[in-house]
């Protein structure tokens, strides 16, 4: 069976890579030419595409079978990319969404996924979409491993607001299993899951784990978020680029918690304990606290 996946060498795609490729999937990975190629597995096909270009789609899509887009779906692609899926004759499509549509806050990228999951819902496909919460696991997520790095330096940490609204992270080889086990049950065509981690915690938690693992003594301050986030959206609209944004604090402020018993009773999904995936983002970046080795800086984030 040949795949072709989209945001291949994107963090979550090149896990999803290695899993098709270690289940016996002929994989080919559409990329970019200034895409970094050193996060996929050797011997897959390399091809070049961009969702913004559909005409550039049609050679890639050439014989295949089933379409993996792990890429994002905020940038209003998704019509035009599933036409193409469609005249190319692909059956099978797995497309990842995000929790993030169900915030209550009204971010311009929430419509437009709304929109593009309508979309590959009234489509032709055999679909499936699949929304992960934040997602970790390596030196290469965008979420945790910053708040990781911080923890190794600094004994105090600011929180914006209580810290106890629930987050609900995701591994991200959880994720890559997914695909694979979703692959292999038809009961998941048509059909869309919520897919967070085993368990909810609040963020105070996530902080209390990550610095046990650590093995320091972290201290938190909490600070009140909405002036900070007021003064922050001037300052961004002004154009001055801060390492937070006003949205991120207030999603840190709305629960994020979701059930995934339709997941594991349609495909088997079991996602594992934010313990045991942190012990493991910890050891891909290199910090094993029992040495006294920490990292000296922030890691690169590829994108």
């Amino acid at each position: 069976m040949l795949i072709l996946v989209g945001g291949a060498t994107g963090f979550t795609g090149s896990y999803v890579v290695k899993r098709m490729c270690q289940s016996g999937y002929r994989v080919r990975c559409l990329v970019r030419p200034q895409s970094d190629l050193r996060h996929l597995p050797p011997g897959v096909e390399l091809v070049q595409g961009d969702f913004a270009r559909p005409e550039s789609l049609k050679s890639p899509l050439r014989g295949v079978e089933v379409f993996v887009n792990v890429a994002s779906l905020g940038f209003g692609h998704a019509e035009s990319l599933i036409r193409m899926v469609e005249s190319a004759g692909v059956r099978r499509a797995i497309f990842f969404s995000s929790t993030s549509i169900y915030t209550t806050l009204d971010p311009e990228s929430k419509a437009i996924r709304i929109e593009a999951e309508k979309a590959i819902q009234s489509s032709s496909l055999a679909h499936t979409i699949l929304r992960p919460t934040m997602i970790y696991g390596g030196r290469r997520d965008r979420n945790l491993c910053r708040l990781v790095t911080y923890l190794s330096r600094w004994r105090l940490i600011p929180v914006f607001g209580s810290g106890e609204y629930l987050q609900q992270p995701v591994y991200v080889d959880d994720l890559a299993a997914a695909v694979d086990q979703c692959l292999r049950h038809e009961d998941t065509i048509c059909q869309s899951y919520n897919l967070p981690g085993r368990a909810a915690l609040t963020f105070n938690q996530l902080i209390n784990i990550i610095s046990s693992l650590l093995n320091r003594r972290i201290y938190r301050i909490h600070l009140p978020y909405r002036p900070l986030t007021i003064l922050l959206g001037k300052l961004e609209k002004s154009g001055v680029q801060m390492p937070i944004s006003a949205e991120q604090i207030l999603r840190l402020n709305e629960h994020k918690a979701f059930e995934w018993k339709d997941a594991h009773a349609d495909f088997g999904y079991s996602p594992r304990d934010f313990r045991e995936g942190m012990e493991l983002e910890l050891q891909d970046m290199g910090i094993f606290p029992e040495s006294g080795i920490l990292p000296r800086r922030v890691p690169r984030v590829d994108s």
